[in-house]
């Protein structure tokens, strides 16, 4: 038996030896990989995913966290934003994917994320670069009060200016001071130039104008409708209406407002008489006839006239044009509205339905659909809506095989990967996909025949990508998917 003094030396010993081996434990992360190609969000959409290996795995302590660093726009991480951070312990096993959202103030081309842990310390090598925007406003505007024409005289210009707030439910995207604007001037049927960016265009040269919301490379639907400017070299010139209600529309929704294009001063008329006092750039009125208005331009003139006319309620359907029930499903159909005494008519496959003569009916069969609504006090007149139902698509069919060809070109036919049901979801099989260069693109323990569930960017050249599926019981089948176009 050793002595007590040396028994406790030796632990001592012991002890250091395990800190130090503590201490020098390392490792290893490598570069992130993307799951995107660009981070374009919005309100409704904003999750990302990015993958990463690290090694050796046993080297992560137990209350190790992962985090997601993303730089500023130019790539720097002096002032990273955390977009995410795992739970201690939660990530031991490499290969690992992570999901994140990126910050509403997000506006750039060339963002990074890198990869940290805490125990033990270590940081990734940044990722490629990626255009991130979070699109505060994602939805079409007006300029020029959503009037399509304008005019100035030669030598002068014209000022097209975003509306703010503009009439009707326009979103303006001026309530957004983050944002910026890019004006374009159109070369073609598809093409346009850059013109210039800020909240409104000094126009001195013919053509069809438009601005966008400045999101970079990110697609967009932040844009705005088409003015044509023309030049006034003599005579007058064209001065378009416009009506916030459409034309014809219905007096029973209140007044609509006409605009025309904006000058320096104006007049307006109904059937060829002066309104008294109408000589701002809008009007508002609740009766048809043919309203007319002449805009002093300055050194010319403009005119213009329309016709209008009143029209029926305004109307909407809670289903889409394509709509699928399960066996022994039923689908309710509303038809909301602003009728006055409505009758109402449901149709099957152009048979009328006896018994349905109210705004709702609850849809049990497939087939072609019309409901006609019909207004008899105030707009008299009647709308319809069209609609399908079909029956839907059983997400996990009876297949023999694991197929290796998939064409996602929406036609329902080989439109996802449609596996054996031993496979699928409440099984627990593991499904790996990966790209031909070996990157994990997908993982699920929950399959649900849905993959691929986003566009792969397919071009002329068919893609091919492989597969590995592994059971609870570690059996693993093997092999590639061709996808065509």
């Amino acid at each position: 038996m050793l002595p007590n003094t040396t028994a406790k030396q030796l632990l001592l010993w012991i002890s250091i030896l395990m800190l130090t081996l503590q201490l020098s434990a390392q490792v290893v992360i490598g570069t992130p990989n993307l799951g995107f190609s660009q981070a374009c969000a919005n309100a409704s959409f904003n999750d990302y995913s990015a993958s990463f290996i690290f090694s050796p795995e046993n080297a992560l302590a137990p209350s190790n966290q992962f985090t997601v660093e993303m730089s500023d726009a130019s790539g720097d991480f002096s002032q990273a934003t955390v977009v995410f951070t795992s739970n201690p312990g939660a990530i031991t096993i490499s290969p690992a994917t992570v999901s994140f959202s990126i910050p509403e103030t997000a506006a750039g081309e060339n963002y990074r994320i890198r990869i940290k842990s805490s125990a033990p310390i270590a940081t990734s090598a940044p990722s490629a670069p990626f255009a991130s925007y979070y699109k505060s406003q994602d939805a079409p505007f007006t300029i020029n009060n959503l009037v399509e024409t304008a005019a100035f005289c030669s030598g002068g210009s014209y000022l097209l200016t975003i509306d703010n707030p503009g009439t009707g439910s326009n979103d303006s995207p001026l309530n957004y001071p983050a944002l910026t604007f890019n004006w374009f001037r159109e070369t073609g049927p598809t093409t346009s130039e850059f013109i210039t960016q800020g909240e409104s265009l000094e126009v001195n040269s013919v053509g069809t104008y438009f601005v966008e919301t400045n999101y970079g490379t990110c697609t967009s639907n932040s844009f705005s409708n088409r003015v044509t400017v023309t030049e006034v070299t003599n005579g007058q010139a064209t001065a378009a209406i416009v009506s916030s209600l459409g034309n014809p529309y219905c007096p029973e929704q209140g007044l609509t407002t006409l605009s025309t294009l904006g000058g320096n001063s104006y007049q307006w008329f109904k059937d060829g008489a002066i309104i008294p006092g109408a000589t701002n750039q809008m009007y508002q009125t609740n009766e048809s006839g043919t309203f007319s208005v002449q805009v002093d331009l300055g050194a010319c003139s403009a005119s213009g006239s329309i016709n209008l006319e009143s029209l029926l309620f305004d109307s909407s359907i809670n289903v889409d044009d394509v709509n699928t029930i399960e066996e022994g499903e039923s689908l309710t159909v509303t038809i909301t509205h602003l009728a006055n005494q409505p009758i109402f008519e449901w149709y099957l496959n152009d048979n009328l339905i006896a018994d349905a003569t109210s705004n709702s009916y609850e849809v049990s069969e497939v087939g072609d659909y019309t409901v006609v609504i019909t207004e008899t006090q105030g707009c008299e007149g009647s709308l319809s809506y069209d609609f399908i139902v079909e029956e839907a698509l059983d997400p996990f069919p009876a297949v023999a095989q694991i197929p290796n060809i998939v064409s996602p070109n929406g036609d329902n036919i080989n439109d996802t990967w449609i596996i054996p049901q031993q496979f699928v979801s409440g099984t627990n099989t593991e499904i790996n996909i990966y790209n031909n260069r070996g990157t994990l693109v997908f993982k699920s323990n929950n399959y649900q025949n849905d993959w691929p569930q986003t566009d792969l960017g397919l071009n002329s050249i068919n893609q091919v990508y492989y597969y590995i599926i592994t059971t609870t019981d570690n059996k693993t089948e093997k092999g590639s998917i061709t996808i065509i176009r």
